[in-house]
């Protein structure tokens, strides 16, 4: 395996927030089954909802981020600061934008008719509820630092496992 390629898959950091991303969409599909009873894949692909993955993602790649490098440096403060940035958004901004876009579509076929003969309705479901952001905050830190901490990064697995050998 090549060094930039061993320096991703060692990069336990990314992999824990982007598991925590994975987690918090795979509990969608949960809550769609549990919650109102129907088998929807769509939502593992889809925006919005509980708990917001975008949440999940941040709070968990910074949270290891710290974990690694230190919650007193830069880089742990640039990356919390941006991950408030997307958190107030996905409660703010986007939720606002998927409200107008449930205006909308409630206007009806009939207010866009001389722009178009058949509108497609505008995705409503763009944002998340202050709650929604909250859990999948919670959410990240919860899976990448014990999954950081007691299982280190996918490199490190597979070499557990003696799929790899060591690099370097």
């Amino acid at each position: 395996m090549s060094a930039p390629l061993a320096g991703i898959f060692d990069n336990g950091v990314m992999w824990w927030g982007l598991a925590a991303c994975g987690v918090a969409q795979l509990s969608k599909l949960v809550i769609e089954l549990v919650v109102h009873r129907r088998w929807n894949p769509r939502v593992l692909v889809e925006t919005g909802g509980m708990p917001s993955s975008h949440s999940a993602l941040l709070t968990g790649t910074t949270a290891a981020l710290g974990w690694v490098q230190g919650f007193d440096g830069p880089l742990f403060a640039l990356a919390a600061v941006l991950c408030f940035v997307v958190l107030y958004d996905a409660s703010g901004v986007r939720r606002a934008a998927g409200l107008t876009a449930a205006r909308v579509n409630a206007m009806g076929d009939t207010a866009m008719a001389p722009v178009d003969p058949a509108p497609k309705p505008l995705k409503e479901n763009l944002g998340h509820t202050r709650l929604e952001v909250l859990i999948g905050a919670l959410m990240g830190p919860l899976v990448a630092l014990p999954g950081l901490v007691l299982l280190g990064s996918p490199l490190h697995l597979a070499q557990g496992l003696g799929w790899f050998t060591a690099v370097g």
